[in-house]
Order: C-alpha cells, then structure tokens, then sequence
C-alpha cells in the first residue's frame, strides 16, 4: 500500500513561498536559555547518562533507541533535518537536510575520521556503539566554523561518556555496569560492559561490547527469487540478503585532573570480522582498527586551552560475503548470470576464488582551540589543525584470465593532508541579541601514485591499458584553498519567542575514492560506490572543491516553563561545483550520447550545481498530568526538495516528506511512547542514476521503559502492525546472487529491487548498573 500525505503540504509550500524575503542562517532550534535571557547557539544535543539517550530539548523517545539498534547514526532519527541512508548493520550514513557522508563533518571523540573503503563501509559512527555515547552534538545547516571545516552539510561530534572523578574525602571509587540487548528479528544478541576505579586524581576505565546478528526479514516476500550464487544456499523470499553482522569494540581509558587541568589518553579496537552490505555489491569481511587519543584540557586565567593527538591505523577487507556467489569461472559450472550457482572449485586459469579488496590507511591528527574571555559573556576562540592521511586500495589476483596475473591498485600511495585555522568571536550586544561571526582557512593537498591493472593486456574491452597509461601520465598532485565563513544572529523577542538568523560559505575539496579511482572497466567501476545504488563510478582528476552557500532560521515559540514549543527552520543551500555524475561509455571514454534507462550502469564524477531547499518542524507539549502520569506529544516533520540546477534532475538519496509523531507517558520510572513514522511516495529521484522509486508508508512502534535504582529495563516493537516498506534513501538491492557482473535485464532479475525496510522486530534490553 502507498501512502501519500497532501495536508503537510500546504504548510511546507506557505514556509517556502515566504522564505526568499528573509536573509537566514542557523542550526536547528534553538536551546532554551542561558539563565540570563540569551539564547544559546542553536543545536540538538543527544545526551547519554549510561542508559539515557535524551536530546536536550526533552524529545525522550530517543532515551528508547538504544536497545533498538546497533547504529548509532541511528541515535539521530528524531532530529529535525536528520536521517540515515542504510547500509550495513552499524554502518548507516547520517544526512542532514540532504547532504551525507563526506559532505558532513563527523568527529568522534574530536578526531576526524575516514571512511577508508571504495564503499564506505567503515564511517566514524561505526566505531561508537550506541551504549557508548556519552554525548552528540549535532550542527544543522550553519555551522561555527570552530566544529566545520571540510565540509558544505552540518556537523556531528559525537563524544563517550566523560571520565568520572572521586569527590574529596571519598576514597577509591569503583563503579560499572553490565547490559545485554536481544532482537527477534535478525536474532540480535549483544552485551556491553564497563568498570572503572577513581581517586580524586586518577581515573582508569574498560568498556567493551560485542554483538551479532544474522539476516533480518522484511514484512512480506519483496523479490522474485531464492538462489545466492553458491550451490546449496538459498534465501527465504523475505530475507535480506547480506545484512548480517558481528562487531566488537574495546577501549581503555586514563585520566589525570588536578586544579582545572585534564589528561587523558584513549587505547581503543575495533574488529568487525563480518559486515554484510544489502546494497552493495562486496561485503566486509575484516575491518580492524586501533587508535590512540591524547587530550589535554586546562582552565587557564585567560579561558579554555584544549590540545589533541589522534593516531589511527586500520586494515580492511572486502569480499562477497556468504550470500553472494564466491567461485567464478568456467571450472565453477556456472555462466554469469546471477540464477546460477557457482560450484566450489581450486582457483586456477578457469576458476576465480571471490575478488578480494584490500584497504589500508593511518591518519594522525594534531589540533589546539582556545576559548579566550573577553568583556562580559563575549569570547574569542581561535584554533588550528593538521591532519595527515594515507590510503593503499588494492585487490590481490583471483584466479586467471582478467582477473590475473597482477594486483589491481585501485589506488595507490593516496594521500589527503589539511591544514586548518580558524578565529571565531561571539558578541552579546544584551541580554536579547547576540552575535556570532568566524572565518576558517583550510589548505588541502591530495596526491596519489602510479596504478596497474590486473593485467598487461585488455581483456573483453576493459580498456586497463589505456586507463592506466592515461592516470599514470597525468599530474595527480591537487591543492586547494578553501574559506569558510559564518554569521550567526540570536534574539530573544520575548518570553515566548527566539529567533536565530544566519549566513555561511563553507567548501569540501573532493575525497580521495572521488578524485584517483581510475578504471573505466565495468566490473572495477562497479566496485566502487559509497551511494548504494548498484552503479559503477570512476573518478576524476579535474574535480574542483564543492562551495555552498546557505542561509536558513530557526523561528522557536515556547511557554515561559517549556510545556510546549514549535521550531520551525526554513532553510536554501546552493551548492556550486557540486559532485555529481554522467553515466560514461567506456569504449568512447566519454560520457553516453544515449543514458542506460532499467539498468546499472557506469558512471563518472563531475562537478556541476545544485540546489536544496526545505523546512524543519519540530515540537513538543504537556498534555497533562494524571494519577496515571504525565502525558505528551512531540515530533517532527521534514520537508525537502534537491535539485542539479544543471541537469533539472534529482539528487541522489533525497528523503521525501516525512513525519514522526509519538505520544509519550511518564510516571515513577516509566518511560514509554506509542510512535507513527510516516513517509511520502519517493518519485523525484535521480534519473541519471536510476534511482529507484519508493511508495510511501506509515509504521507505528512502541517502547516502554522502567528505570530502579541501578537497574533498566527496556522493551519495545519496532514496526508493530508488520508493514512492509521500501527504504527511501536504502538504495538497490544486492545482497544475494551474481553480483561481480552486471548483467542486462531480464537476465540480471535483481534490477529495480529497492532495499525493504525490516519487519516487525521484538526487542529487550537490560542494563544493571553499580
């Protein structure tokens, strides 16, 4: 069944047909007030008190989210302007009013982290689990420059939980908690624990949590067929391919406080030895990372000193996972397509043994911010950064014929510096306005070494050769300047009305995947996409750096006391030189005179423009107090409309109208919410991409709560009436069977499946507490 919700739209065109006579800027509703009147500056802060996740702004449903999934980015789902593209298990791509991934800054625990994969498989939430959080911040829109750089969308900073201090007098401190989490659909098991040991000066803390989970199921059969490629083993109709995952996360923290000064230094692992990908045409089969963080704190007589070291190594390892043929090849009795299963077979001239892809990278990153007091509540904050980054992609030989007898570097010797500083000074003119004005000046360098194919030959008019000779041949050194600037303004009308307004220019030099992947060859192309939409991309040497400019406000009614508000934040980004692509004709080297329509294809990243536009609501109220306890609605609806200014065609991964709307009760411990997400019919996709079309939905879920002294209990029903859906922005379907090749239709039967969204899915979580 579709759903489509016409009475939103009234209101989101009034907002839109408004918005061109106002200069605006800022992020999402504003905080309520400092304590003497002001506003501060506008943002949404989830917040984690060991079990807790709880924005500022009192939206408790996402106190309830933590039992309920495994991906942080997850944590996020209520916040205007906010959603997550899918993909792996603990491996979604938060966007902010339509721009994801790269195009956002996300720092973790104040480092900048990579994805190092040509599929994105490993983004910076990924390395936090959600019983981790401590805090995140998330920037919408306009974003100080002090947490932007590198970047044209909002920014995330995600933090742990801070180090715990005995007060004076109390001694040694030891105190922990243990919690364990189980899902029935997928059969989720997961647990996590933490202890820690403290004196008034020293701090020494564990945390660790691990969990697994095989293939979830959608509401209803969503595809045609069963087989996986591999002989023996087929899928249930309902089944998701390739979504089943296992992840463990280790960290060992220790701190030194004396006198308003902090060390702390941050040993942590990762070892993800099994991520499947419903949309992509690889699956993670080892992502090991270690890192270490040193970071300094001090008040000083003159304000705030904050210097941080990062380190981090990582080794990753992409193959098809278990439900996607392995064995290729004649000796492998199975032609291409993928209804065929491929034998087991001895990896020889006529028998490729899976295509393994490697990836390794280290970064290290060195930052100072100063936040300098100046006269009354104004500051001054002034930092600088570098970050060094080096990444090797290559995919060992497989077997004979193409992919034979030399290692295929995808990229090689890869390098991505920034150097970065900034100044940013906030100025309260009174009680009631406030201004906020930073300029921020980054240098980008990016080069990357000479390539080769598998081969010294071109097999069935891959082209390597030429490709080869013309990336080698080419300066693939890059050096970019970028300026952001921002102005924010903050007024507090009155009791019951603040408003924040605003102007930024932010740019995003190209990623490394987007400049220096260079085979033109279909089945290489293919394997490189961090979009999920089943195409191939290729890179481009001459990309320019993204530079956008947004304006947006945030217009925040509320009651004296915060029984109820209303935010609602238009806001119109255009992007120049924005990343996009053509879809490209290997043989001619040049972009296709006639498009592929119903059917993967190969594309190349090119800048052209873009626009984006829309509207965040938001709000909350007391519906009353009762024996039974206190009774409120909140919730959010988001409106969007991305466009290449160029082209007049979509943008890729654009949520649809969408509205999430809970009735919350609370009373002696109880937490709970009867929640309804619904979602518009997703038509205006990117055509030059074939993106898919997805009907509209409405899900309801329910989740209770009930906290004692050292002990939790959550419990809930995610999709409660076992809807079946497509996700919006979940890209196509690729989780079983042939995906090496590609197929035309009707012999590739996967073409135009768009990832489902789970069904109904029971969850219990526990967490005890000392």
């Amino acid at each position: 069944m579709s759903y489509r919700f016409p009475a939103l739209r009234p209101m989101v065109a009034a907002c839109l047909v408004a918005f061109p006579f106002f200069s605006f800027a800022s992020p999402a509703p504003a905080t309520p007030d400092a304590g003497d009147g002001t506003t501060v500056l506008p943002r949404v802060t989830v917040a984690d008190d060991r079990a807790d996740i709880a924005p500022a702004r009192d939206v408790d449903g996402d106190s309830l989210r933590v039992a309920a999934s495994s991906d942080t980015a997850s944590l996020l789902a209520n916040l205007p302007g906010v959603f997550v593209n899918p993909a792996g298990g603990v491996s979604g791509l938060p966007s902010i009013r339509g721009l994801a991934d790269d195009r956002l800054r996300i720092a973790v625990d104040g480092a900048d982290i990579s994805a190092s994969c040509p599929n994105h498989m490993n983004p910076a939430l990924s390395y936090l689990p959600p019983a981790a959080v401590g805090t995140i911040t998330v920037y919408p829109g306009i974003t100080p420059v002090s947490v932007g750089g590198d970047s044209i969308g909002g920014s995330i900073v995600a933090e742990r939980a801070p180090m715990r201090f005995a007060a004076p007098g109390e001694g040694i401190v030891v105190d922990g908690e243990v919690g364990v989490v189980g899902r029935s659909n997928g059969h989720v098991l997961g647990a996590n624990a933490r202890v820690a040991v403290a004196s008034e000066r020293f701090s020494l803390r564990y945390t660790g949590n691990s969990i697994e989970a095989d293939n979830y199921h959608a509401a209803e059969d969503f595809k045609e067929y069963g087989f996986t490629g591999r002989a023996g083993h087929a899928l249930d109709r309902d089944e998701v391919g390739s979504s089943a995952y296992t992840v463990r996360n280790q960290n060992l923290d220790v701190a030194w406080s004396r006198d308003g000064h902090l060390l702390e230094a941050t040993v942590g692992w990762q070892r993800i030895p099994e991520q499947g990908f419903p949309n992509q045409r690889m699956d993670l089969l080892r992502n090991d990372q270690q890192r270490v963080n040193l970071h300094y704190a001090g008040e000083l007589g003159w304000g705030r000193l904050e210097v941080r070291a990062y380190r981090e190594d990582l080794e990753h390892l992409m193959d098809f996972g278990a439900d996607k043929r392995f064995f290729y090849g004649a000796a492998s009795r199975g032609s291409n397509p993928p209804y065929d299963n491929g034998v087991s077979c001895e990896q020889g001239r006529m028998c490729a043994t899976g295509m393994p892809m490697n990836t390794d990278s280290d970064s290290s990153a060195l930052s100072m911010d100063a936040d300098i007091r100046l006269t009354g509540d104004d500051r001054l904050r002034l930092g600088v950064l570098h970050r060094r980054y080096r990444l090797d992609d290559w995919w060992p030989a497989s077997g004979g014929m193409m992919m034979a007898p030399n290692t295929f570097w995808n990229i090689r010797d890869g390098q991505r510096d920034r150097s970065a500083l900034y100044a940013e000074w906030e100025r309260h003119f009174d009680t009631r306005w406030t201004a906020e004005i930073g300029a921020r000046f980054e240098r980008v360098r990016m080069d990357a070494g000479p390539v080769q194919g598998y081969s010294m030959m071109d097999m069935m008019g891959s082209n390597v050769m030429r490709d080869v000779a013309a990336f080698n041949a080419a300066d693939r050194a890059h050096s970019d300047g970028n300026l952001d600037l921002s102005a924010i303004v903050r007024h507090a009308h009155d009791q019951n009305l603040d408003i924040a307004f605003g102007l930024s220019r932010k740019v995003r030099s190209p990623g490394i995947y987007e400049v220096y992947t260079w085979s033109t060859w279909q089945m290489a192309a293919l394997m490189n996409n961090f979009v999920g939409d089943g195409n191939g991309y290729v890179g481009n040497l001459a990309l320019r750096p993204e530079r956008a400019v947004t304006a947006s406000a945030t217009f925040d009614w509320h009651a004296a006391d915060r029984r109820w508000e209303l935010q609602v934040t238009p806001y119109w980004t255009r992007v120049s030189d924005y990343i996009d692509a053509v879809q490209w004709d290997a043989a001619a080297n040049a972009p296709r005179s006639t498009p592929l329509v119903g059917a993967f294809s190969v594309l190349k990243y090119v800048n052209q423009s873009a626009r984006l536009r829309g509207v965040d609501v938001s709000g909350s109220v007391v519906l009353g107090e009762t024996a039974w306890g206190r009774f409120g609605f909140e919730g959010k609806v988001d409106y969007l409309d991305g466009r290449n200014t160029e082209t007049d065609d979509g943008l890729i991964n654009q949520m649809p109208l969408n509205a999430r709307l809970a009735l919350t009760q609370r009373s002696n411990g109880w937490d709970n919410a009867l929640e309804l997400v619904a979602v518009d019919r997703k038509d205006d996709v990117s055509r030059v991409r074939n993106e898919l079309v997805t009907p509209g939905y409405a899900l309801l879920n329910l989740r209770f709560s009930k906290a004692w002294e050292g002990f939790r209990v959550d419990f809930g029903i995610e999709n409660l009436l076992d809807r079946s859906y497509s996700l919006p922005t979940g890209g196509a379907y690729l989780g079983q069977g042939s995906t090496m090749t590609n197929p035309m239709p009707p012999d590739y039967p996967q073409w135009g499946v768009p990832v489902p969204g789970p069904g109904r899915s029971v969850y219990l979580g526990l967490n005890l507490s000392f």
